[in-house]
């Protein structure tokens, strides 16, 4: 069960529990080494996103510690997640890096986890209802599924860059989600990219340059921060973020409920708020947004653990692991072309799970209502239509998103209603997400 009240404390049970509470805990050894397998878990998806935008790994790891122990504090040690990187910021801060520079990137980081406070604190005070009104599932799927096929060029690039690493990175990807589950299941995109990064280094796919710095990188050491800048420009870029952040934790805290046979939806508002401080602190120091990670829902699932003390002991060693430049600069060297293979998969997963939403909803594409929902926002958002306002730039991201919210409200107030169906207030599936 879930505590009524918060506390940093947890009751100890036998090592042959059959479920551990969010409240309860193993012995310390035993919670370490379930802390360090969510760590293993989160670190391939996590890592992928400051080295396809260009920010720095560790600094990312460092708030992506510092946001999950702010997380479970506001949440009040009841909700067991940890807080990993969003790859729906991916092409926002490649386009706001790309225009004006990686401060406004970290200002519209800054902007949307406000965002996602304000929606926080709404949600705290007077419930769900009103966001399931205003993001019904076939315009969240359609966002989601957006934001992942229209990072598709960003993985050609990547591919074209070294393509025999790239087959390889992909082809062992494909091949350990397909014959292992479990834990090594899990690992299947830390495992292809570390093998494939070994590879390219022995084919020499990886500069000297990049070799020097790893060589020069100390063992212990500050990550290197960054400070924001306000750009009215790039803000726009960010909105759908908001989107995909809102499914992403309220699916999380769904989940978390079904596994723990417990009611969590009180805590949904506490939870997006939560993600908003982490996202907003990390905006201020030069991390990435962060977001609740499906990788971590498999481990509980795997192990029956829910409890959060094993993500006090996650949070901790990301922010041990961050203080370690060398690791820094060892992933800021993997070479384009195994991010390539792997993101072929990763982007295609989250432009899939866009899908998943619809099905998992039932939403009636036999209603002109979500055809238009759907259709339209996914060719803007794929060909990348562009529009320039005065100052404001709207990417195919930001144009789909908007779209779909007009098309499907614009549509009902002229009288397409929808089915009940289609209106369900059901959120996404169990432990989907889009980071991965």
């Amino acid at each position: 069960m879930i505590p009524a009240k918060s506390a940093l404390t947890w009751k100890a049970v036998p090592h042959d529990a059959a479920v551990v509470a969010p409240d309860e805990r193993l012995s310390w050894p035993r919670t370490i080494g379930i802390g360090a397998q969510h760590v293993v878990a989160m670190f391939g998806a996590t890592f992928l996103v400051p080295v396809l935008t260009g920010f720095p790994p560790a600094t990312t790891l460092l708030f992506s510690g510092l946001g999950t122990v702010l997380f479970l504090i506001i949440t009040g040690n009841r909700l067991p997640s940890y807080l990993g990187s969003s790859f729906a910021v991916i092409s926002p801060v490649i386009a706001a890096v790309g225009s004006n520079g990686a401060g406004s990137a970290l200002g519209g980081l800054v902007a949307l986890g406000l965002t996602l406070i304000v929606i926080g604190v709404i949600v705290h005070l007077v419930g769900t209802h009103w966001l399931n009104v205003a993001l019904p599932p076939v315009v969240t799927g359609a966002v989601v599924a957006l934001i992942g096929f229209n990072l598709a060029p960003v993985a050609k690039q990547n591919f074209e860059k070294g393509p025999v690493v790239g087959i390889v990175t992909l082809v062992l990807l494909v091949a350990t989600l397909a014959f292992f589950r479990g834990i090594i299941g899990r690992l299947a995109i830390f495992l292809a990219v570390v093998i494939g990064y070994v590879l390219a280094w022995l084919l020499g796919g990886v500069d000297e340059a990049a070799r020097a710095a790893i060589s020069a990188a100390p063992w212990v050491g500050l990550p290197e921060f960054q400070t924001p800048t306000f750009t009215w420009a790039v803000l726009p870029l960010f909105l759908p973020a908001v989107i995909a952040l809102i499914a992403e934790n309220i699916g999380h805290v769904k989940s978390v409920g079904q596994m723990t046979n417990t009611d969590t939806d009180p805590l949904i508002g506490r939870a997006l708020a939560a993600d908003g401080v982490a996202t907003t602190l990390a905006g201020f120091g030069g991390g990435t947004a962060t977001t609740t990670y499906a990788e971590n829902i498999g481990v509980m699932a795997a192990t029956r653990v829910y409890s959060t003390a094993a993500y006090w002991v996650a949070a901790l060693v990301a922010i041990v692991l961050a203080m370690c430049p060398k690791i820094g600069a060892l992933i800021s060297a993997i070479p384009p072309g195994v991010l390539g293979g792997a993101t072929i998969v990763l982007y295609g997963l989250v432009g899939v799970l866009g899908i998943r939403i619809w099905l998992t909803n039932h939403v009636d594409f036999s209603l002109p209502v979500n055809q238009m929902t759907a259709a339209i926002p996914l060719i803007i958002g794929i060909a990348d239509f562009t529009w320039t306002a005065g100052d404001l730039t709207f990417t195919g991201i930001a144009l789909g998103s908007i779209a779909a919210l007009l098309v499907y409200h614009g549509m009902r107030l002229l009288g397409f209603r929808s089915s009940d169906r289609t209106e369900a207030t059901r959120q996404p599936a169990a432990g989907e997400s889009v980071s991965g």
